[in-house]
């Protein structure tokens, strides 16, 4: 074995005493035998494993608010007490599935625009963030802004990425515009996977707008995007790209890109 070296590269070694020689000594024997036990035994699972029982309702009910109902049933089987919890966001999931049929005029019923929002409403009411988002668009197509924006920021408080979007863009339409407010949500939103945020934040790089413009760092922004399925993010990746604006963007990447757009038209 080696020792190691002081900073002058030499060795250097100190006497220690001792009162007996370190083979006979039954101390450091038997010490030398704990601390290879240590080592050497596996570590053992704890003898309680975590009550999920134990997590808060309020807390539970704002981690869940996002989810739909594939998740909420799924996230309901994990104990008695998140499928107690969780029973007002299953409920909102049944008005939110009708809220959309007379939004849309589906499933047998005719467009009803004040039926969809009272669907969104009782949702929303329950947690749904889902829903939330729903009843923000109607208040906003409705021409009703303020309480449009009051949903779509409380749904983007709770974690939806896409009342983050919906937020950012009505502060960009607000006036005065909130365009810091509206950057931000964009980034939180677009660093969550959002591909219309991330086509949205390209465009203010692109344009300079609330951010100092960078052609590159938009372009990167619309690959994002693109690779994400949003076909106006296809176009305009290609577009910087052949305009010389893609920065590090590798020509394989645009080539995936222009393909998704052909197989998407």
């Amino acid at each position: 074995m080696t020792w190691p070296c002081n900073s002058d590269g030499n060795h250097h070694f100190a006497s220690l005493s001792f009162s007996r020689k370190p083979k006979e000594s039954p101390t450091l024997a038997k010490s030398s035998k704990s601390h290879l036990s240590i080592f050497s035994s596996p570590p053992k699972s704890p003898q309680n494993p975590p009550d999920f029982s134990e997590l808060p309702y309020d807390v539970l009910a704002r981690i869940a608010a996002p989810f739909a109902l594939p998740s909420l049933k799924t996230a309901s089987l994990v104990c008695r007490a998140w499928r107690d919890a969780l029973k007002p966001l299953r409920e909102a999931m049944v008005f939110l599935k009708w809220g959309k049929r007379y939004k849309n005029g589906r499933g047998g019923v005719k467009a009803n625009s004040k039926k969809a929002l009272d669907c969104f409403l009782k949702g929303a009411a329950r947690g749904s963030t889902l829903a939330m988002v729903d009843a923000g668009s109607i208040y906003w197509g409705m021409g009703k802004k303020e309480e449009g924006i009051a949903w779509y920021r409380l749904a983007a408080e709770l974690g939806d990425h896409t009342g983050q979007c919906n937020l950012a863009i009505c502060y960009f339409q607000a006036y005065p515009s909130k365009t810091r407010e509206a950057i931000g949500w964009l980034y939180q939103a677009s660093f969550a996977g959002h591909v219309r945020a991330q086509y949205q934040l390209a465009l203010c790089l692109h344009q300079g707008r609330g951010l100092e413009q960078s052609l590159p760092e938009a372009a990167r922004w619309y690959l994002r995007a693109a690779e994400g399925g949003y076909v106006h993010a296809m176009y305009n990746t290609s577009l910087c790209y052949l305009m010389g604006e893609a920065g590090e963007i590798a020509a394989a990447q645009v080539k995936n890109v222009i393909l998704q757009q052909l197989s998407a038209t």
